[in-house]
């Protein structure tokens, strides 16, 4: 007997499916990871020894479409349902868990004619509209931000190397794996200002802007950690004392985990404003502070900066983070199958 985990698209999807597949082969349960050709899953996925079994369907997205490719994508979405079904039947499949994006619909609608138990887990604040559609045939639903509370899966890394902030001394510049040219300008707007105060930069600057960033800093003398990517984001962290970042779900409860005070920066662009409603939830607890891309003043950022209450918030935020999201989330799934 096996669970099919679906879903992906972008990082902040797979990472769930990433942690919940651990989980599950950490309990000697066979996972099956069903994504899409198109995204990121193929390049998180292909070689995974996570999984028994993955498979890249030829879907897409429907959200952003109209007229006829409306229709012809929705279409596409039901004959891979069937597809699913059979890879269900095959593997005799117990039940289907769906960390959302278009990659998940074909499997979460397979599972749903399969008489499969889904179960859904929601990263964002904003509930992703196939998420919306499916939760009230699922089994169970998993969110950070809704009743019932379950905490989100993230890796004892950040919680390990937490610590309480009380003077900045180093700041890191956030702007995801893929980079964000608005948080890279606003960084070097501000090295010469923070560098007169003695803070010292950390900066992800993404693969596309490394070589400008680096120029940028060698050219002006100020001493900065710049990196594209990194895998050790945990120690980067750790360094810091105040965070500037976008509030993409997966970077924000990352941390939160590491006690790190934050200013987010929303991407202006995500779908249904997610981002800033991922922000909201933490600055409504007073544990954070949110600007509009639009809007930004750079002399009133850098007061913030300034005057951040890094203390009082660095505590508020390691406590409403908590260890083991995979491990609760899987104990839940597992209670409801009755999985032996």
């Amino acid at each position: 007997m096996n669970i099919v985990v679906t879903g992906g698209g972008t990082g902040g999807h797979l990472v769930i499916a990433k942690s919940l597949g651990i989980e599950l082969k950490k309990r000697g349960i066979d996972a099956i990871f069903i994504g899409s050709l198109n995204g990121q899953d193929k390049f998180w996925f292909e070689n995974s020894d996570i999984f028994l079994k993955t498979y890249f369907l030829k879907s897409s997205g429907v959200v952003n479409k109209k007229g006829f490719s409306k229709i012809k994508s929705i279409l596409n979405i039901l004959k891979l349902s069937f597809e699913c079904k059979k890879i269900f039947k095959d593997f005799n499949v117990k039940a289907v868990i769906s960390v959302g994006g278009y990659s998940a619909a074909a499997a979460s609608f397979g599972a749903f004619m399969s008489r499969l138990p889904l179960f859904i887990h929601e990263q964002n604040a904003q509930i992703g509209k196939l998420n919306k559609i499916l939760k009230p045939f699922s089994k169970a639903f998993y969110s950070s931000y809704y009743k019932p509370f379950f905490p989100y899966p993230i890796r004892d890394e950040f919680f390990n190397k937490s610590r309480i902030r009380k003077e900045l001394k180093k700041i890191l510049f956030l702007g995801g794996s893929g980079g964000a040219k608005f948080i890279n300008d606003l960084a070097l707007n501000l090295a010469k200002n923070l560098n007169q105060n003695n803070i010292k930069i950390i900066h992800q600057s993404g693969l596309k802007d490394y070589d400008r960033v680096c120029e940028f800093y060698s050219k002006n003398n100020i001493q900065a950690d710049v990196f594209a990517f990194s895998d050790e984001l945990a120690n980067k962290m750790q360094k810091a004392d105040l965070c500037i970042s976008r509030s993409g779900a997966s970077s924000l409860w990352e941390l939160c985990a590491n006690g790190l005070p934050s200013i987010f920066i929303p991407f202006p662009f995500a779908a249904n404003d997610h981002q800033f409603l991922n922000a909201k939830f933490l600055k409504d607890q007073n544990l954070s502070k949110i600007f509009r891309q639009e809007n930004i003043n750079e002399s009133k950022i850098l007061d913030e900066i300034l005057n951040y209450d890094l203390e009082n918030i660095s505590l508020g935020l390691m406590k409403i983070s908590n260890k083991n999201g995979a491990k609760t989330i899987i104990d839940d799934i597992l209670n409801h199958i009755n999985f032996k």
